[in-house]
């Protein structure tokens, strides 16, 4: 019985000499995996190839790749090493099993006003404390897609915690996607400064409101999905491969269907509902207080609590 040939670089694959190699690996397509689980036409996109050509790389990728299976006590001893970040408040920690998690995508979902993008700036404070105050001893990436990054308010954060603001701004890495695709790339490029910064959280706030724009109608809706699925699922991979945890924030819309009850959906369908590790949804009450609800979540039950958003950031 001839021996599976095992494929480890891109060029190893029919059709895909060192030009096309380079250009799909500018395009986050860095190894073979990520070959093996693309469509044929994504493909022939970004590598300017025909679709056939295409199909046979994907094919060759998937029969190249070993199946590697591991145990349990591997997986929970590999689980050990995960961290959490504090919210700031004891309640929501409480909630999310500890605080916010490495190796796993939070994601709240919400109304304007309703708190999420303060926690994305005080989670991206909290990271940096050391582990023993609720932190990571880490920096944050922050991706910025609604011009809402105000690095006065994480100053005033900062300033409520009694950190040196100058350290705290310095050691938060800030870009703003202009679209969807830019997006895409700059959490493609993320990965360079993963494996040469001390980086611990990366947020995305918010993760849906490029995709949203730029795909508009019924008839976009199919390509609109697929890109979010391969852009979570890059996500998080590097949440693994990086031990880093993932914060993002997502717009809502009202479900007409519902006649009682809260008709509040978030956006980004089956893809994000699956994808994401813990789903927050996020509602304003009364003066400063907030109202956190769990909805979905792999270990935890759903439950609920109140913290409150004021000029100190998150607190209880």
């Amino acid at each position: 019985m001839a021996k599976k040939r095992v494929i480890e670089d891109l060029e190893d694959l029919p059709g895909i000499g060192p030009s096309t190699a380079q250009k799909l690996k500018e395009a986050g397509y860095g190894d073979v995996s990520s070959i093996a689980t693309s469509s044929a036409h994504e493909l022939a996109e970004v590598a300017e190839i025909g679709v056939e050509t295409a199909k046979k790389a994907i094919d060759a990728a998937k029969e190249g790749l070993e199946a590697t299976f591991e145990t349990a006590d591997q997986v929970f001893e590999r689980r050990k090493s995960i961290g959490r970040i504090t919210t700031g408040s004891k309640a929501l920690d409480e909630l999310l099993g500890g605080g916010v998690e490495t190796q796993a995508i939070t994601e709240a979902y919400a109304r304007f006003s309703s708190g999420k993008s303060q926690l994305a700036f005080q989670l991206s404070v909290n990271v940096q404390k050391p582990q023993e105050e609720g932190g990571l001893g880490g920096k944050a990436l922050f991706i910025d897609t609604e011009h809402t990054f105000r690095p006065d308010r994480i100053a005033q954060i900062a300033e409520g915690a009694g950190l040196n603001t100058d350290e705290v701004l310095k050691n938060i890495l800030v870009a703003r996607a202009e679209n969807s695709d830019h997006q895409i790339i700059l959490v493609d490029k993320a990965e360079e400064l993963l494996q040469n910064e001390n980086i611990k959280l990366i947020v995305i706030d918010s993760f849906t409101s490029q995709f949203r724009a730029d795909y508009i109608g019924r008839g976009a809706l199919g390509e609109r999905q697929q890109k979010m699925n391969k852009h979570i699922h890059t996500l998080q991979r590097l949440a693994d491969d990086y031990n880093v945890a993932v914060y993002i924030t997502n717009q809502v819309m009202d479900n007409p269907g519902i006649l009682f009850g809260d008709p509040t959906k978030p956006i980004g369908g089956h893809v994000l509902g699956h994808a994401s590790t813990y789903r927050l949804y996020l509602r304003k009450s009364k003066d400063e207080k907030r109202i956190a609800r769990l909805v979905d979540s792999p270990n935890l039950p759903e439950g609920e609590c109140v913290f409150k958003v004021n000029k100190k950031g998150v607190t209880d």
